[in-house]
């Protein structure tokens, strides 16, 4: 799932694959692996360790970003597509499977590791009116729908997860991840070739919550997606600029379901645009970006309005999305076409100077056929009512942090074809049509597909 908008999916049941390559950096050690206190023994302890991971792909043509996460013992390489829109990692598993698209033996294998309904994790990915459960020692199956009406149905399993952390470590925790034997793809295209789904939300299920809740790891996530393809994922905040970051705070609206912040408003080339109150949903499951029908009018016609006299036509020939246009020769890259567009911003009302700045390459494609297209969409019309999305496209070359401790989101300029702080060993490059789903869980999980299908008991 994930693309072409891949904006994803319900409450705290989002579970998508995550396949982890980490890098060795020589930073604090935490205090695990410090000498014990004198005193206080009942002091906390402090964490300070991160994990980071090269992550794969781009806006466009490929639709989505991934990491490569190893599972189990010994261990197997799966990429999973990061989504900050949605709790629960999943992968493809082998049960059979329906609707997968790796080979057999590319897929998960449960050995006897699926996990019983009595588990506080099974619970924390079931709203208490719609908890399957017969008995504590019941399998607990997941059923989770998305917001483009792609789905994964599957058992909640627990298995060793290695992941290699800044203080020299490694250590392979037995983490909490969905075995999914029953996918649909909402998005026009071919559903993306990824093992499942990453999931970095800030629900008790996720990847993130689980590490923080052993203490290796503070619960803080980053991503930086390189407009050239590729980029970095980190877990922990060893990674966080000490300066440069603007900040501004999540949402209690959106606290344990999704990254949100808001009101903001909406500016054009500095100005206002008349558009205030927009609540903003930051994304990474989601390809592009998605204003609600009033601001995406807005924007159309304020870019529409500011190309009347430069050497741009509308053209109807690409189809790659809604409103593109042709110049004199055909584009190469972003960079020949954002000369003649104008910038955008997010004011977020409720903080002073605290703007997301949206230059035009960050919303902005170039196609094969060399055309320049918009890269906001109309999320009323694809049934996000009033929320807004703030997808890939519009998430380039920033780092992006979400400060579930402090419960903030930042971003700041950053070069995201290099790993921060690492060896010269690990810098080699990152590396890839249109996204295929959306990021963000829907807002309620159905019971009814669950009654339609037989039964299935893992082992």
């Amino acid at each position: 799932m994930g693309g072409t908008e891949k904006m994803k999916r319900n409450e705290l049941v989002v579970l998508f694959f995550f396949l982890c390559f980490s890098a060795t950096f020589q930073r604090s050690l935490s205090a695990a692996n410090q000498p014990p206190p004198k005193k206080k023994p009942a002091q906390t302890k402090k964490i300070g360790s991160s994990a980071v991971f090269p992550i794969y792909g781009n806006v466009y043509p490929l639709g989505y970003y991934s990491v490569s996460l190893k599972i189990g013992n010994p261990p197997k390489v799966y990429d999973l597509d990061i989504d900050s829109g949605s709790d629960l990692t999943w992968v493809q598993c082998d049960a059979p499977c329906t609707g997968c698209t790796k080979p057999r033996d590319q897929l998960y294998k449960p050995k006897n590791n699926t996990m019983h309904c009595a588990d506080p994790i099974c619970s924390a990915i079931h709203s208490s009116n719609n908890h399957p459960c017969k008995s504590p020692t019941d399998q607990c199956d997941y059923e989770i729908e998305y917001a483009d009406r792609g789905s994964s149905f599957g058992v909640l399993v627990r298995d060793s997860i290695p992941l290699t952390f800044s203080n020299g470590s490694t250590l392979g925790p037995r983490l909490a991840f969905g075995c999914g034997y029953d996918q649909t793809y909402g998005g026009p295209g071919a559903p993306p070739q990824t093992a499942g789904v990453l999931g970095l939300g800030n629900g008790k299920a996720s990847i993130l919550s689980q590490l923080t809740q052993m203490g290796l790891t503070r619960n803080v996530v980053g991503h930086c997606l390189s407009s050239r393809g590729g980029g970095f994922l980190f877990f922990g905040d060893d990674f966080v600029p000490s300066s440069g970051i603007t900040w501004t705070a999540i949402s209690q609206d959106y606290v344990d379901k999704h990254y949100g912040s808001g009101p903001a408003e909406l500016y054009f080339g500095g100005k206002p645009a008349g558009i205030k109150g927009l609540e903003v949903i930051f994304d990474s499951g989601s390809s592009y970006t998605y204003f609600n029908s009033p601001a995406y009018e807005a924007v159309v016609n304020l870019v529409k309005k500011s190309l009347n006299g430069k050497p741009l036509k509308d053209t109807a020939e690409d189809k790659s999305l809604p409103i593109c246009w042709k110049g004199n020769k055909a584009f190469k890259s972003v960079q020949d076409a954002k000369k003649f567009f104008t910038p955008l911003a997010l004011s977020f009302t409720n903080f002073k100077h605290v703007q997301l700045q949206l230059l035009p390459e960050a919303y902005l494609i170039v196609t094969k056929l060399g055309s320049v297209c918009l890269g906001i969409l109309n999320g009323t019309q694809v049934g996000l009512e009033n929320l807004n999305i703030i997808g890939d496209v519009s998430l380039q070359e920033k780092m992006v942090i979400y400060d579930n401790e402090k419960k903030q989101i930042g971003w700041g300029p950053v070069n995201c074809d290099r790993l921060p702080n690492v060896d010269a060993d690990h810098n080699g490059a990152f590396s890839q049509p249109y996204a295929v789903n959306f990021g963000i869980a829907a807002e309620s999980c159905p019971a009814t597909r669950r009654k339609l299908r037989q039964e299935q008991h893992i082992k």
